[in-house]
């Protein structure tokens, strides 16, 4: 076997390395998405409130996109690790292909629909201020433009890290933030396109990251596989068994901004500064969710591979060291949320209304973040062994209780305290629930006990 192939085999090896091996390039991965987001807010918060709202809001429909984007990434990150488990590498790189087709005709479609449909899907929301659904209208067709490529980097990126190899998909993805870095402040201040020069700006790194993977998944020397073919016609069995996999996990993002949506619209009828709040202060938490859930691929990753291999015993000790690192990573985050949110806030939104608002957003958040770790590990745990229900169903029921939380809140003399309790509350109960389950779904399987 050679070193490549070593390196990247999570069957073998030191458990914790192998994991780190996986998990911090992949981390790192999604932190540079939570930064894309807060490094258009840092500069649209240069403009006032109004600017961060128009964006954010128009951002909701790009979380949304999210949910059909794990159709690709889930099925390749599945399909492709337990299939490299059992040594299959052609089922493995027809699994990644007809991941990368159904990813980019999904992605099309989506596209299409954020672009002709952009004034009603704004609407929605019921904005107040007028300059701001306009900016939002014109931000939401820019970023959907770019929609496709962010399909194609999702499910290219799926099928490196099932393979062992979340390191390219990270430097890849560096690059493109990078672009975003440099161009942002460029086309927003002396371009003078304001909330426009933000979204052409993410819309062109975006484009630049997919086509860098393209090439990567053929020539790359670390590339998954020998040869790889970018077009194909999507294969029925597979296909099938790819939207098996992924359909809980695609309803469970949808319903999960479906309902962060409905939330939105409550924040909205507290101002343009509670809106302004709620978008920065969610990219602030994403340092928790983006993390956790960067972690949780890695752990499906090596679930997927040690599962197909039927090594046990590495399925029962990575999964009692994932847990523990998790709660290490909820301790940290908690503590960042609730001693530095005034820090965090300024450096963001500059009036002493919106500081002291979202300090408080915080550190209610704070609350719920070990437990959230929590949920992500089990996540992924539940997904490399091919039970995407368990966890998609706690996740959707757990959001669907938010709503009468935080509506019945909000008209207390709480205000808008009220909508931050009410998110907190919902993580809280969702991510120990999905905790409990997994620990008794692993026991019953013989495979788990954490203690």
């Amino acid at each position: 076997m050679s070193d490549k192939n070593t390196r990247n085999d999570l069957t073998v090896g030191n458990i914790l390395q192998k994991l780190l091996f996986v998990a911090v390039p992949v981390m790192g991965t999604q932190m540079i998405q939570m930064l894309y987001n807060l490094t258009d807010m840092f500069w649209l918060g240069q403009l006032g409130n109004e600017a961060v709202a128009a964006s954010g809001t128009a951002g909701m429909y790009l979380w949304l996109s999210q949910a059909f984007m794990m159709v690709g990434r889930v099925g390749s990150e599945i399909g492709v690790s337990q299939s490299i488990g059992r040594n299959d590498q052609e089922e493995a790189k027809k699994y990644s292909q007809t991941s990368l087709s159904i990813s980019i005709c999904i992605g099309v479609l989506f596209a299409l629909v954020m672009i002709l449909f952009r004034s009603p899907l704004i609407n929605f929301f019921q904005i107040q201020e007028a300059g701001v659904a306009a900016d939002a209208k014109l931000y939401l067709a820019i970023t959907g433009a770019a929609i496709p490529a962010t399909f194609i980097t999702s499910a290219i990126s799926g099928t490196f890290i099932a393979s062992g190899d979340s390191r390219t998909p990270f430097f890849l993805n560096a690059i493109g933030l990078l672009i975003n870095i440099v161009l942002d402040p460029i086309l927003i201040f002396p371009a003078g396109l304001n909330v426009m020069g933000a979204a052409i700006a993410t819309s062109i790194a975006q484009l630049l990251v997919a086509v860098l993977l393209l090439i990567a998944v053929c020539r790359h020397k670390n590339r998954p596989f020998e040869k790889y073919i970018l077009i194909n016609p999507i294969e029925k069995e597979r296909a099938v068994q790819i939207f098996k996999w992924s359909m809980p996990v695609v309803l469970e993002s949808m319903l999960f901004t479906l309902l962060s949506m409905i939330i939105s619209r409550i924040v909205a009828g507290f101002g343009v500064t509670a809106m302004a709040v709620q978008k920065v202060g969610t990219q602030i938490e994403s340092l928790s969710w983006l993390i956790g859930g960067g972690f949780a691929s890695a752990v499906t990753a090596f679930m997927g591979q040690n599962y197909g291999a039927a090594k046990w015993n590495r399925v029962h000790l990575g999964i009692r060291i994932s847990t523990l690192a998790m709660l290490v990573w909820g301790v940290i985050v908690t503590a960042v949320l609730f001693l530095g949110g005034n820090f965090i806030f300024r450096l963001f939104l500059s009036d002493p209304e919106s500081i002291t608002m979202g300090t408080v957003f915080l550190k209610i958040l704070a609350l719920s973040q070990v437990i959230n770790c929590l949920e992500y590990n089990s996540a992924g745990a539940f997904r490399g062994i091919g039970r995407t229900i368990p966890p998609s169903l706690v996740s959707i029921s757990g959001n669907v209780i938010r709503i009468p939380i935080i509506y019945l809140l909000c008209r207390t003399a709480l205000g808008i305290d009220g909508v931050w309790i009410g998110i907190s509350l919902g993580s809280a109960i969702r991510g120990l629930w999905l905790f409990i389950w997994f620990v008794i779904a692993a026991r019953k399987l013989s495979f788990f006990f954490l203690f």
